[in-house]
């Protein structure tokens, strides 16, 4: 028991574990814990296996995974590197004899996660995946050795919320189907994936999507609507304003930056990785635009509509709701897209591609998105001085 206590020692220790920056950090005897940019933390081996060469004919010397420190403690890290150890000591190769416990299905799932994180758009699209996860499958199934289950498990994770909440359970079915693949492929289960041998058997009842169309207020409305909320001073007045002018998203918006925009260019550049479509969008600034800015300068923060937090941007909420205070609480803040596509359309006279340019819409096939160079700036101002003018109207008549 001395000799294992021993054995079991180390440089680190639970706290380092939790709070060592970027980088490998070794433990001793070949264990390290590797910090990835991200955060993420995964524990690792190094071994040299006994009388094995590699293709240059030096010892055989290899890393082996021991899973996410989240999942992993310190203590089991270290028993998992000593078992390899002996095994390479021994001549075995640890990938094809190492014992491996099936882990559960939350172990796994976050794991996955943790792996995945280097390919989530941005952190809270990793976070809802987990979250779906956790708040549907976990309390069920999470405590369960992925080998065991099965499409009853999956079912009793579906079933609730099929009908009443459609949209997350096939999201929920996804994810679940994306863990047992990986248990799969990690050795941990046999034969068909149990997602979708449920999705094949149709035990599920059919649910019939319903279209949701965000209400738009009527373009001829929007300038006598603007012109009550230019009365206003609160932050969230001017960030609808500058919503309902750009015909941006509301996320784009509160997350705007000053280092964002081009004073002398008159030019709004958003960042490919605040975009939907996932590519920069640039989006020309009007008089009206950049009078609706100016005084925000004032406010000396991070973003350009600071919310109660200083140097954190207004809750995603505060339109919308500043929208039900003023009596419009059957439009949302998103029709204002739609809005503004109807009077292109009907008033402007804009070319589609144009119209839908200033949207950041994607159109057209792959191949003619692939010669579509130019992102129409030029058209595109002309467009947004004219729409800027529409809605600002009677603004300048009761100055």
């Amino acid at each position: 028991m001395v000799c294992r206590v021993a054995a079991l020692g180390g440089k680190l220790t639970k706290k380092l574990v939790e709070n060592l920056g970027p980088g490998r950090h070794g433990d001793g005897a070949g264990l390290y814990l590797v910090v990835d940019p991200s955060g993420a933390r995964r524990w690792i081996v190094r071994v040299t296996i006994k009388g094995q060469k590699n293709a240059k004919g030096a010892p055989l010397r290899t890393d082996f995974g021991l899973g996410g420190a989240d999942v992993v403690t310190l203590n089991q890290a270290r028993e998992r590197a000593l078992e390899y150890r002996r095994m390479a000591k021994s001549g075995l190769n640890p990938r094809y004899n190492a014992k491996r416990e099936v882990p559960t299905f939350e172990e796994l799932s976050r794991q996955v996660h943790i792996d995945r994180l280097p390919t989530w758009k941005n952190p809270k699209h990793g976070q809802q995946w987990l979250n779906t996860l956790r708040d549907y499958a976990f309390p069920k199934i999470g405590r369960m050795p992925v080998d065991a289950i099965g499409q009853p498990e999956v079912l009793m994770c579906l079933s609730p919320i099929w009908t009443t909440k459609h949209e997350t359970a096939k999201r929920l079915a996804q994810r679940i189907k994306a863990v047992l693949d990986v248990a799969k492929a990690s050795g941990f289960r046999e034969g068909e994936n149990s997602v979708t041998a449920v999705n094949e058997a149709g035990v599920l009842p059919k649910v019939k999507a319903k279209v949701h169309h965000h209400d738009a207020m009527p373009w001829q409305d929007v300038p006598t609507f603007y012109a009550k909320l230019d009365k206003r001073t609160a932050t969230a007045a001017k960030a609808l304003q500058f919503t309902i002018l750009t015909a941006c998203r509301t996320s784009e918006v509160l997350d705007m930056r000053w280092d964002e925009i081009d004073w002398h260019a008159q030019l709004w550049t958003i960042p490919e990785e605040r975009m939907k479509g996932g590519k920069p969008h640039r989006v020309p600034l009007t008089d009206e635009m950049l009078r609706i800015l100016e005084p925000m300068k004032a406010m000396a923060s991070t973003y350009l509509f600071e919310g109660q937090k200083r140097h954190h941007p207004l809750s995603n909420m505060s339109m919308l709701m500043l929208l039900r205070r003023m009596g419009c609480g059957e439009f949302t803040v998103h029709g204002f897209r739609s809005t503004f596509r109807d009077w292109a359309a009907e008033v402007s006279g804009a070319p589609r591609e144009v119209a839908e340019a200033a949207l950041a819409h994607q159109v057209g096939s792959e191949v003619e998105r692939a010669y579509a160079r130019s992102d129409l700036l030029l058209r595109r101002r002309s467009l947004s001085k004219n729409w800027s003018s529409h809605v600002a109207r009677k603004v300048k008549d009761q100055i």
